[in-house]
C-alpha cells in the first residue's frame, strides 16, 4: 500500500477521466491520496473530489505563485475550508523564486500568513520551495515551526535540495516528501539526499499532473505512477519495496493524522 501525499487530480487535467485515473491508483494499491489546494477555486475543488471517496482527503492554501492575491478575505474563506472534515492540511504554501509570479514581499506575507493559520488551525502545513532556501528556513526559525513539525507536522513537499538542505529540515522536525525527480538520472543531489535523511521522515508524492518518473517522462503523472517512486527509493536505500511502501505510509497516515491502513 502507499499514500500519494501530494496531486491536483481535482485540476482540470483531470476532469475527462478523472474516475479512471483514481480506479488506476487503486489497482496500483495507492490506497489514499491528498489532493492539494493552490487558491481558493482548486481547494474547494479538492475537498469536493475529497468528498466523493473515503480514501481521498484534502488541502487548502495558496501557491507563491499567486501570493499576490492574498488578502484578510481570502484568509478568512481558508479558514472556514478547514473546518470540513476532509481537510487535513494546509497549503501548498511558500516561496518560488524561480518563476516569480508574485514579488518576494508578497510571497513572504502569503507565506507566513498560512503559517499562522495551520498553527490556529492545529493543521500539517505543505510546503512548496524553489530556489529559496535560505529565506524558507530564515522564516521557519522566525515564526518557530520546529514546535509546529514537531507537534502538527509540517512537509517539505517535492523536494529538489540536497542532502544538507534534507537534514536540515529533519533537525527541525519536518518530513522530505520526494517525487518522481528522484528518478530522473541527473537528480543525484536529490538521490543522496534520499539516502542519507531517516526513513521515517519520508514520504512520496507525485505531483500529478506534474514531474512524470522516469520511465513516463512526457506523459501526464498521475497518481498510480507514485509506485515508479517508492521503488526508486527502494532501490537507493537497498530496502525491499514492501519495507518502503509500509514505512511512507505510515509516516504519511502520522503526518496527515490520517486513519491507520
Amino acid at each position: 500500500m502507499l499514500i500519494d501525499t501530494h496531486s491536483h487530480i481535482a485540476d482540470a487535467e483531470f476532469s475527462k477521466d478523472q474516475e479512471a485515473v483514481i480506479k488506476r491508483a487503486l489497482e496500483a494499491d495507492v490506497q489514499k491520496m491528498i489532493v492539494i489546494g493552490t487558491g481558493l477555486d482548486s481547494s474547494r475543488r479538492a475537498i469536493a473530489l475529497a468528498e466523493k471517496y473515503p480514501f481521498l482527503y484534502a488541502t487548502v492554501g495558496l501557491h507563491p505563485h499567486d501570493a499576490k492575491e492574498c488578502n484578510d478575505a481570502l484568509l478568512d474563506q481558508f479558514d472556514q475550508l478547514t473546518n470540513h472534515p476532509k481537510v487535513v492540511g494546509i497549503g501548498e504554501a511558500g516561496y518560488d523564486f524561480y518563476y516569480n509570479h508574485s514579488t518576494i514581499e508578497a510571497q513572504r506575507h502569503a507565506f507566513t500568513e498560512q503559517i499562522r493559520l495551520a498553527k490556529k488551525k492545529e493543521l500539517p502545513l505543505v510546503i512548496h520551495t524553489r530556489d529559496a532556501w535560505e529565506e524558507t528556513f530564515r522564516l521557519f526559525d522566525a515564526e518557530n515551526i520546529r514546535e509546529h513539525a514537531e507537534n502538527i507536522g509540517v512537509v517539505l513537499h517535492c523536494f529538489t535540495g540536497d542532502k544538507e538542505i534534507a537534514l536540515q529540515g529533519t533537525r527541525m522536525g519536518l518530513y522530505i516528501s520526494f517525487s518522481g525527480i528522484m528518478t530522473f538520472k541527473n537528480a543525484k543531489a536529490i538521490q543522496e539526499a534520499a539516502s542519507t535523511v531517516d526513513l521515517d521522515k519520508i514520504v512520496v508524492e507525485t505531483d500529478a499532473p506534474y514531474l512524470a518518473p522516469q520511465g513516463f517522462r512526457g506523459k501526464r503523472n498521475e497518481p498510480a505512477y507514485v509506485t515508479t517512486v517508492a521503488e526508486k527509493l527502494a532501490d537507493l536505500r537497498n530496502l525491499p519495496y514492501d519495507t518502503i511502501a509500509r514505512m511512507t505510509t505510515e509516516n504519511a497516515e502520522r503526518l496527515f493524522h490520517l486513519p491507520a491502513a
